[in-house]
């Protein structure tokens, strides 16, 4: 793993109002990472999101889950979605963002007010769904950007907004690519 500097908490409550400038309709895609094992991370222009595989070439559809009764992945966490400008704020230069072990990096408010669970998001052909699972920082994340990182994401502010990201599922497949439009489609739009 890279070795970082972890950012102080005052650093990152500094980075909240930028945070909050993300847009709330329409983003843009800055980052696609696969991981294809543990511990590895692939950084891709364009990926293939499957409803069944999830980010084609990522390991989540052979993960072992502790939250499914019979421990196959969890559908509801099939994808991560992490806002930039968050990702930025902890650590800094763009190479260094894939290891927060995400999917998809974009700037877009990814908070509980704009995007609650069943919020429908268009991203290149494909549509995924926000999920009512929580993405929750993890002891891997707390080595990988530091303890202040962690607290600064579970302040009442950093779980209002997702700063740590969030969960999602493919509804229907598509190829999404770096730089492509991300925008809110609310529940049930487009159904027959």
């Amino acid at each position: 793993m890279q070795e970082i500097r972890h950012r102080s908490e005052l650093e990152l409550e500094a980075a909240l109002d930028e945070i909050r400038g993300a847009p709330r309709e329409a983003g843009v895609v800055e980052l696609i990472a696969r991981r294809p094992t543990y511990g590895e991370r692939e950084v891709i222009g364009e990926a293939l999101l499957d409803p069944a595989l999830g980010l084609v070439g990522d390991s989540w559809h052979v993960r072992p889950s502790r939250r499914t009764a019979d421990g196959s992945p969890d559908p509801e966490r099939q994808l991560t979605l992490m806002g930039s400008r968050a990702i930025a704020a902890l650590a800094g230069e763009r190479e260094r963002w894939p290891i927060a072990g995400d999917q998809l990096y974009v700037d877009l408010d990814l908070g509980l007010e704009n995007l609650p669970a069943g919020t429908q998001l268009v991203v290149g052909t494909a549509v995924l769904e926000v999920s009512a699972a929580p993405h929750t920082g993890c002891d891997k994340f707390t080595a990988r950007f530091g303890s202040d990182a962690s607290r600064w994401l579970n302040t009442a502010a950093g779980r209002s907004l997702n700063l740590r990201g969030i969960n999602a599922r493919v509804v229907t497949g598509g190829v999404v690519r770096r730089g492509d439009v991300i925008r809110k489609r609310w529940p049930g739009a487009g159904r027959g």
